[in-house]
């Protein structure tokens, strides 16, 4: 696959400072497995689907998991948003959300009423 993302070696370890130490068995490829984190993340895919090249989709997983409990992400983002210094400008995309199939009749059965004038649905 040519549309694969691989972060470059600058970028890993721009980040490695905030990555936890290993214990015991060293950890598998970072550079690897946070691309394959961040694929799975971008283009919204299940952990099952992500591509073989960046390993088991479970190593994928149990690492995003574990380092988000850890907080590793919200300080590398932390980190990574203060050296770019203060925006004037917020953006906000939540075009990826999806709705339920039933989610429009909502407002036609009467769920809201506020919205909708009408009573509330029994």
């Amino acid at each position: 696959m040519n549309d694969l993302i691989w972060l470059s070696k600058a970028q890993v370890s721009r980040i490695e400072p905030y990555f936890p130490l290993s214990h015991g068995v060293p950890r598998v490829d970072d550079l690897r497995v946070l691309s394959g984190i961040i694929f799975v993340i971008r283009n919204g895919l299940r952990w099952r689907d992500a591509p073989k090249e960046y390993g088991p989709h479970k190593t994928l997983y149990n690492r995003f998991i574990r380092w988000s409990r850890l907080g590793v992400f919200d300080r590398i983002f932390a980190s990574l948003s203060a050296q770019a210094g203060v925006s004037e400008t917020l953006m906000i995309d939540a075009t990826h959300l999806k709705a339920h199939r039933t989610a429009s009749s909502l407002l036609k059965k009467g769920m809201f009423p506020a919205i909708s004038g009408e009573q509330k649905a029994a």
